[in-house]
């Protein structure tokens, strides 16, 4: 049985500023149900483990940790239980719809399977016409090097610098792409300590309070950790409030909940 005749109607692709982002519609309602998911950086309420395996096309709510949105930006969206059941071959198209205010590249809306992948690459971009930016954004203790100009055109490359007794954080550099500038850096007082998401996302933690979403703390500033869900504590019970000395941050380490 060839899978890719049972979809009514022809398969659409929903999809964000970046690739991926986004599902295909259509599927019938039957096919082997889903099991409760591992949905990195989320997750489903336990209580709904229940209902799993989960029927085709059956919906559940989930939410994302600290610091990840879903594509729709907001803080918690649907999951749908699917039926996995379209391979493209080369040489086919799909028809493709971005969100509003974004476009395939060239306003198309079509997708063709190629030797090399999907063609033109699956990732809509913000719709700008002209494709200019306005002044860049202004930094608290900071400021561009430059003149500043009312319009700057596309790919143009601006920089910052601090003033003095401060630390720049970031890249120094902004550019002008689609109408807007990239983020801008921070000028941070010096003993100002940084919480890197990184090291948060290596060391399997996230920061304690939910509406606490500052990655910066200056000295003598206490911080308080938590294991990511799915993770305990390595580090003794200590180590996961820590505070901010001469610009450092000692973070906590967590381990995988194993069965």
């Amino acid at each position: 049985m060839h899978w890719r005749r049972k979809w009514q109607p022809t398969p659409v692709f929903l999809l964000g500023e970046s690739q991926g982002r986004g599902s295909l519609v259509g599927c019938p309602l039957w096919g082997k149900p889903c099991n409760y998911p591992v949905i990195k950086h989320g997750w489903l309420y336990y209580s709904y483990r229940g209902y799993f395996p989960a029927r085709v096309n059956q919906q559940f709510v989930y939410y994302c940790d600290q610091n990840f949105v879903p594509p729709s930006q907001r803080s918690w969206d649907h999951l749908t239980c699917t039926f996995i059941c379209i391979i493209f071959e080369r040489g086919e198209t799909v028809r493709v719809r971005c969100y509003e205010g974004y476009s395939l590249q060239n306003n198309q809306n079509t997708l063709t399977c190629t030797e090399n992948g999907w063609s033109p690459p699956p990732r809509c971009i913000r719709v700008n016409s002209g494709g200019k930016c306005g002044p860049p954004p202004p930094i608290d203790n900071g400021d561009i090097t430059s003149l500043p100009q009312s319009v700057y055109p596309p790919e143009m490359i601006v920089e910052y610098r601090c003033h003095t007794y401060y630390e720049l954080r970031g890249n120094r550099n902004i550019v002008c792409r689609n109408g807007e500038w990239s983020e801008p850096p921070k000028c941070l007082d010096k003993q100002t300590c940084a919480i890197s998401e990184e090291a948060m996302k290596k060391h399997h933690i996230q920061l304690r309070w939910k509406h606490d979403r500052k990655l910066y703390s200056r000295t003598e500033d206490n911080i308080e950790f938590m294991c990511q869900r799915g993770y305990r504590r390595v580090t003794p019970h200590h180590t996961f409030r820590t505070t901010c000395r001469e610009g450092k941050v000692v973070y906590p380490q967590c381990e995988p909940i194993i069965d």
